[in-house]
Order: structure tokens, then sequence, then C-alpha cells
């Protein structure tokens, strides 16, 4: 029996979870033509409110020296969603964005990879 593989672009990133549908949208990193370069962001899905976007949180320290202490502070990254991911991403799950192209006013990132 042959098993059916979906043609995935390679993005030059080692990717765990690679998309196994394949999608139409044209800003997908696998089966569109939006590059990616640059930064690989790790963090969760704040929010899902929008049409193939996703509202990334991600928490990091930062040490003030005044006091001697670390402080937790929390940035929110809007990226986009491509069809082949955005039907299992939910609130609170742990994805990895990467940068790319302007894709709107806001998107600078796209969704690479989800943690199963």
């Amino acid at each position: 029996m042959a098993e059916t593989t979906t043609k995935v672009r390679d993005i030059g990133v080692d990717v765990q979870n690679p998309p196994t549908t394949t999608c139409d949208d044209k800003h997908c990193p696998f089966h569109g033509g939006l590059p990616v370069r640059g930064q690989i962001i790790t963090g969760k899905v704040a929010t899902k409110g929008m049409q193939r976007s996703v509202v990334i949180s991600r928490q990091y320290t930062i040490y003030i020296p005044k006091y001697e202490r670390y402080e937790t502070r929390t940035s929110k990254i809007s990226a986009h969603a491509p069809a082949c991911f955005d039907e299992g991403l939910e609130p609170g799950q742990e994805v990895t964005i990467m940068e790319c192209r302007p894709v709107s006013k806001t998107k600078k990132y796209v969704v690479i990879d989800r943690r199963i």
C-alpha cells in the first residue's frame, strides 16, 4: 500500500511537525511562495479571533540592577497562520513562528510549527 504524502517545500529550517494537509494560501511558507528569514520565536497562542491570524504571547525575564532582582515581562506578536495550521490552533497551544516579509500592517511573522 502506498501512503499519500503532501509535497512540502523546504524552508531551510528543521521543523518537527510539518503540515500534513495541503493549502492554497499564497502566504504559506510550505505550500505558497512566502520566504522566511531571521528570528525564530517560540510562544503560546493568546488569541485566535481573526481569520488566518493569531496573537502569540511570549514571556521573558529582565534584570533590574537597582533592586538586584529579575522581572518577568510579556510581549504579544501578531503572526499569520496558514490554512494548513489554522484549524488546529487553540489558545494556550505552543507554536513556533519565524520572521518573514510584512504580510499586512501588523503581521511580520508566520507560524511554521505547532507542538502536538
